[in-house]
């Protein structure tokens, strides 16, 4: 059966990271013939976005694979990720948000970046995030996760001089439900320079991060 797939082998020599599966919309089927590849090729693959169902099929088969049914990322050889130190935080508003921190951590340990997850820091008790500043000085990049109001990452940009990516997450209800009213005041934050990625782009937050990260150690 033809490939229905065209897997982009020279991305990391272009860019410094692989190709990333993107698992919500792919069947188990063609799944299975996509990491069969990178397989044979001796590499490791991400999927992120990917649903438990199918992800439990394909552990079936790749019976060293690693799936986190929180976050919707399954990894090859998660276990044989080489990791460096990486100076990034990962600062969520509540534990609503876990979702969306796990694919950012789990995103950055693939591309070989340990990252240090903070949560439950959101501005309902910003005494909480007060405590956690001079800890968040020694960080290079900070990703900055919020639903409801979204104001998280405004609190942060006004305390700390960092590059800071801030990720709307789908938390909420009302108004807010769906997480537009979070993207919205991310993207009229008063706090100059503020980075923001789409609602629940946790995988887009991390290579974000990464880029900058690669400028520099460059």
């Amino acid at each position: 059966m033809e490939n229905q797939f065209n897997i982009d082998h020279d991305r990391e020599g272009r860019l410094g990271f692989p190709e990333i599966i993107f698992g919500a919309t792919k069947s188990s089927k063609v799944l299975k013939r996509i990491l069969h590849s990178y397989q044979e090729n001796n590499q490791n693959a991400l999927v992120t976005k990917l649903q438990s169902k199918k992800a439990n099929k394909l552990l079936n088969i790749f019976t060293e694979g690693f799936y986190d049914p929180e976050s919707g990322i399954f990894m090859l050889h998660f276990e044989e990720v080489k990791q460096k130190d990486g100076p990034i935080a990962i600062i969520s508003a509540g534990t609503s948000d876990e979702f969306v921190v796990n694919e950012i951590y789990y995103t950055l340990a693939y591309l070989g970046l340990n990252a240090e997850r903070i949560h439950d820091v959101g501005v309902s008790g910003v005494h909480r995030l007060m405590t956690r500043v001079d800890d968040l000085k020694k960080f290079k990049v900070l990703i900055v996760v919020a639903g409801f109001e979204g104001a998280l990452p405004t609190a942060v940009g006004g305390l700390l001089p960092q590059p800071i990516i801030a990720v709307p997450a789908s938390i909420g209800y009302g108004v807010a439900e769906g997480g537009k009213v979070a993207l919205n005041t991310m993207l009229s934050s008063c706090a100059n320079g503020i980075t923001v990625v789409n609602i629940d782009n946790g995988y887009g937050a991390a290579m974000a991060a990464f880029r900058i990260l690669n400028q520099f150690s460059s």
